[in-house]
């Protein structure tokens, strides 16, 4: 008990001291830069993914099919480099190597453009797949009806599929950027200052690594628990009511197949006054015309 209330000591000198200097500036630059970065990467995911779904068959023009081909695999190769290597590295080759190899022609000026491209092309990379995964989800009668009714590739997309798209991936837009305020500590490494970054300059001071790093975890934890549950709460909304019933029993919506007729089945639960009262007209009229069929048989 006794190291725990020195634990609690130190933490309380070190937020004292350090606190609204270093803290929580770091945590704002933390959220900032998770922010954009998961937004732009989510635009960069969208283009791959809608680039990588654009139809396409054998009777095409050789262009055509040369051209989705090339957009196929430089899609593909940027997925793979940027899911299959750490971001730390990829930090470095960016912001260092975009100067070596172009003597200094193409550099990064703004160390926040530097850490905002580096996040931003890392999360587009994992949000692509995503992306395919939440188009090739949805049925693919809801496409072939779009192409049907003569709306284009992108139409489709735009109107159709993607509303729908967004539904299914929001968990995972949601946990890239989770991950992203965790991943991007490893941007001390291009000397970007986030929270990672001002407990690695409190401790070079005072030497209370364990101590700041306990404000590091609390701080993660607390950043991480409160967004998950407002994300989580994003989700239900877009989800919207468990049950619902439908306004009325339309004669078109029956005839487009959207409500089952009840005649060719189970009776609905829901049926409007007009319709009710259409059914036992028929009813009374064919109760009455049964004594005169009968004795028009019997006649003959």
């Amino acid at each position: 008990m006794e190291k725990f209330a020195q634990l609690g000591a130190d933490i309380a000198k070190l937020w004292s001291k350090y606190g609204t200097s270093h803290y929580l500036p770091g945590i704002r630059n933390t959220l900032i830069l998770a922010l954009v970065a998961t937004l732009i990467g989510c635009v960069i995911g969208f283009v791959c993914g809608v680039l990588n779904t654009i139809p396409h068959s054998k009777n095409d023009p050789p262009v055509k099919r040369f051209f989705l081909a090339l957009v196929r695999a430089v899609v593909r190769i940027y997925v793979e480099v940027f899911r299959g290597t750490p971001m730390v590295l990829q930090a470095v080759f960016l912001y260092y190597g975009l100067p070596y190899f172009t003597d200094n022609a193409v550099k990064f000026n703004s160390i926040w453009a530097a850490a905002i491209v580096v996040v931003s092309v890392n999360t587009g990379a994992y949000m692509a797949e995503s992306v395919r995964g939440g188009i090739i989800s949805i049925d693919p009668g809801q496409t072939e009806g779009a192409m049907a009714i003569g709306m284009t590739h992108v139409q489709t997309m735009t109107s159709v599929i993607l509303p729908q798209a967004i539904r299914n991936i929001m968990p995972q837009i949601g946990n890239n950027f989770i991950i992203n305020i965790k991943d991007t500590s490893v941007m001390f490494v291009i000397g970007f200052v986030e929270f990672f970054g001002v407990h690695r300059n409190i401790v070079g001071n005072n030497y209370m690594y364990f101590q700041s790093a306990a404000i590091e975890m609390l701080g993660y934890l607390t950043m991480t628990l409160v967004f998950s549950f407002v994300l989580r709460r994003v989700e239900r909304l877009l989800a919207g009511p468990s049950s619902y019933k439908l306004a009325a029993a339309l004669p078109r919506a029956m005839a487009a197949g959207t409500y089952r007729h009840p005649k060719k089945g189970h009776a609905p639960e829901d049926r409007n006054r007009e319709y009710r009262e259409r059914l036992k007209k028929e009813e009374r009229e064919r109760l009455r015309q049964a004594p005169k069929q009968g004795q028009n048989r019997g006649g003959r």
